[in-house]
């Protein structure tokens, strides 16, 4: 599948910052803030499922969602969370879904529930599947 995420004119601003000839690509960069997509869902697979989610799982949960949507980002990604005096980490989906993959005139509200409910089923079957899978390999 390929990856093209829905963060819109900040990453075009981004691949055309990378592809000018005048400039070499950099390790470390400070791209323009993306504009905030029109409905964001954090998905804690981590801590549920004690592994990362794999990329199958990923692409099945793409084809899921775009059911509902036109256009999908997702995000896999190790959050941490550092202090002086504690840190933590863990897996974490970001489900983003631009302003340009909804329909015109789109309830925001009650799309969000039909994801939040569709990105619950698909994550506990993931867990579930990869349990009882483990469980009978033992």
């Amino acid at each position: 599948m390929a990856a093209r995420c829905s963060c819109g004119t900040a990453l075009e601003r981004l691949e055309d910052h990378l592809k000018t000839p005048k400039q070499e690509p950099r390790l470390v960069f400070a791209p323009e803030p993306p504009a905030l997509p029109a409905l964001e869902l954090c998905v804690n697979f981590g801590l549920f499922a004690g592994r990362e989610v794999t990329a199958a799982e990923i692409d099945e949960l793409a084809q899921e969602l775009l059911s509902k949507v036109a256009r999908v980002s997702i995000v896999s990604e190790r959050h941490y969370e550092i202090g002086a005096d504690a840190e933590g980490a863990v897996h974490q989906l970001r489900v983003q879904i631009g302003v340009h993959a909804l329909n015109s005139a789109p309830d925001l509200a009650e799309l969000r529930g039909r994801l939040l409910e569709l990105t619950e089923r698909w994550a506990t079957a993931c867990i579930t599947t990869r349990n009882h899978d483990t469980n009978e390999a033992l």
